[in-house]
């Protein structure tokens, strides 16, 4: 904990740069993640993603900046930094021919580990992801999605202060992504620093307590899901399906402070607002003026989806 009482963060990276062939891939992208925190890095393919992962892992060396792991300064040569990361990458690092158990074994030994310890943790890490029972089953007859957690489960084996999940859930079916993001939100609430990236938006808006974006070697935005919304001016919409005098009910509307544009169609009326789920108690009052027979009311918030088209022109996808 710091002077002023607040927790350190587990990472800091400051002005990480790295150039191939004179090409900045990197330019001078930072931020933190604290304690039981999972920070989503988001950006279209080439953005510079993987680049910054593999600086923060200490996998790559950097042209500039610092990365700092539960307190210790980490370059490629950093030995207690970089056993403070457990690193997940999106390839499968695993032995096929081997049993998940044995896999864990060899991993657990190139932390150091051994007897009585390395046994605990092989089992606990197995147990983490929900294959406890399958310990002993060679990893070729294991499901894609059962490899995948094999493969947390092999970062998970050293007790690491970060967790480096590089789309963990690529190619998985629906049944294995939920035991996956169930396993990370467990992890963040022991107090694990988690450093996350995907393509599938639905699970950052799941996971990530912040989301950096990342575009062009940059990070161009960065906060919580509402923060970033703000920040981009987007609305939130409310939709009152009512019957009666739905345009007048639409022109009062429209002056109620916060509300941006209101709609009538021949069964609702469209608003959009700032704060929607705040603006709900004066909209209604204002429906049961007019007398409309409202049926039902729902508030729609824009998502990351929305936030990232409008930031970088593309899908997260692209």
């Amino acid at each position: 904990m710091g002077g002023d009482g607040k927790m350190e963060p587990v990472l800091s990276c400051r002005d990480l740069v790295k150039s191939y062939d004179g090409v900045p891939a990197v330019a001078g992208v930072g931020f933190d993640i604290g304690p039981g925190e999972c920070y989503g890095l988001l950006g279209p393919n080439g953005a510079g993603k993987t680049t910054t992962i593999a600086m923060i892992a200490g996998l790559v060396h950097r042209d500039r900046g610092e990365v700092t792991v539960a307190g210790q300064r980490l370059d490629t040569r950093s030995v207690a930094a970089r056993a403070a990361i457990g690193l997940v990458p999106q390839d499968l690092a695993l032995y096929p021919e081997l049993s998940a158990a044995d896999n864990l074994r060899f991993f657990g030994r190139l932390y150091g580990l051994t007897g009585e310890a390395l046994k605990e943790r092989v089992s606990a890490s197995l147990e983490t992801v929900g294959l406890g029972d399958r310990a002993g089953e060679r990893v070729d007859h294991y499901s894609g999605g059962m490899k995948r957690r094999v493969n947390i489960a092999a970062g998970l084996i050293h007790r690491p202060a970060l967790l480096i999940l590089d789309e963990p859930t690529v190619g998985v079916d629906p049944q294995s992504r939920n035991a996956i993001l169930t396993t990370i939100e467990a992890l963040t609430g022991e107090g694990m620093a988690v450093l996350y990236t995907t393509h599938y938006m639905e699970e950052a808006e799941r996971l990530c307590q912040r989301v950096g974006i990342i575009d062009h070697g940059r990070l161009i935005a960065e906060g919580t899901r509402r923060e970033l919304v703000e920040s981009t001016g987007a609305l939130d919409r409310v939709r009152v399906v009512a019957t009666g005098a739905l345009a007048a009910y639409a022109e009062a509307a429209g002056s109620v402070p916060g509300v941006s544009l209101a709609v009538a169609f021949d069964d609702r009326v469209e608003i959009e607002a700032g704060a929607g789920r705040r603006l709900l108690r004066p909209l209604l009052d204002l429906a049961d003026d007019k007398g409309l027979d409202v049926v039902s009311v729902e508030v729609s918030e824009p998502d990351l989806e929305s936030v990232f088209l409008s930031l970088t022109g593309r899908e997260l996808r692209d």
